[in-house]
């Protein structure tokens, strides 16, 4: 049986409403057909998507994997057949926050007077990959360790880790601060996009009290109102400056990397040129020809 890509809108439909029904009512097709369109596609992949033993639908291992390479697939595809994109291709730029520190700018200058035919699209996403898995952008500017499967990332530099703290808190008269400094008070953590968890501390020596947020605004809220402090990077200074907000370099904490990441398998033309003129920008900004 062939595979159409109604069979990959019908999966995914199922994953997000988590019920077969709903995802009927929402495709507008009978429960029967919507199950036996499942059927047809995990028999043609020879495997389990969807995990149907409890009440509440849950995607098996292979369901999840398949779940990003739909919505990659699918967006490609609506992304193709927008009869406003033949008259341009934009290279969609994801990032999470920061985007590329202090080269940001430069990077997007250098980028119109070298590449005038190709609109560079900086896009914030606030999701782990920042959109790259779900089709969202064409490559993404990533923090941390990247763990999702399909992706090739390249280094671009390593940024030094800040502790972000209210003004009125009293480590905001130091020069600099430890992570024995910061313990003591409730540490935000953006669950989503953030590259900040409690293995950052020693096992005996971690905080005892988290705030969890979902995106960066959330998080310089709750840090400025003086609920909690938090780690970032040095690029988050001049990307977030805020009246309440003090940086403080931190000298115990390893550096974050920082990536270009794109989807394996073809992808936009111009991300080769991107990836070119990121190395670039750093080189002309540090004077070093890789960071």
């Amino acid at each position: 049986m062939t595979i159409e890509l109604r069979h990959l809108r019908a999966f995914l439909a199922i994953a997000e409403e988590g019920n077969v029904t709903r995802a009927a009512v929402r495709l507008h097709l009978s429960q029967p057909a919507l199950s036996r369109t499942l059927r047809q596609l995990e028999e043609h992949l020879g495997a389990r998507l969807v995990d149907r033993s409890t009440h509440h639908l849950e995607l098996t291992s292979e369901g999840r994997t398949l779940q990003d390479k739909a919505r990659a697939a699918l967006a490609a595809v609506d992304t193709a057949l927008d009869p406003g994109g033949l008259k341009s291709w934009p290279l969609r730029l994801g990032h999470t926050w920061a985007a590329f520190g202090d080269h940001t700018i430069p990077l997007l200058r250098r980028w119109d007077e070298k590449h005038p035919g190709v609109a560079l699209e900086l896009l914030r996403v606030d999701d782990r990959t920042a959109g790259l898995t779900q089709g969202k952008v064409d490559a993404a500017l990533l923090r941390g360790a990247i763990t999702s499967p399909g992706l090739r990332t390249e280094l671009l530099l390593r940024e030094e880790r800040v502790a972000v703290l209210p003004v009125d808190s009293p480590l905001a008269a130091l020069p600099r601060v430890a992570l024995a400094d910061i313990s003591g008070y409730p540490i935000a953590l953006n669950t989503v996009s953030g590259t900040t968890t409690m293995d950052l501390w020693p096992p005996a020596a971690r905080p005892s009290s988290t705030l969890e947020v979902t995106n960066t605004d959330e998080w310089l809220i709750a840090i400025a109102a003086g609920r909690a402090v938090g780690v970032s990077t040095s690029a988050t200074p001049s990307n977030h400056a805020h009246p309440s907000l003090v940086y403080r370099p931190l000298t115990d904490a390893p550096p974050v990397p920082v990536v270009l990441a794109w989807r394996e398998g073809p992808g936009h033309p111009a991300i080769p040129d991107l990836l070119s003129l990121a190395h670039q920008v750093l080189a002309d900004d540090t004077g070093n020809p890789r960071s």
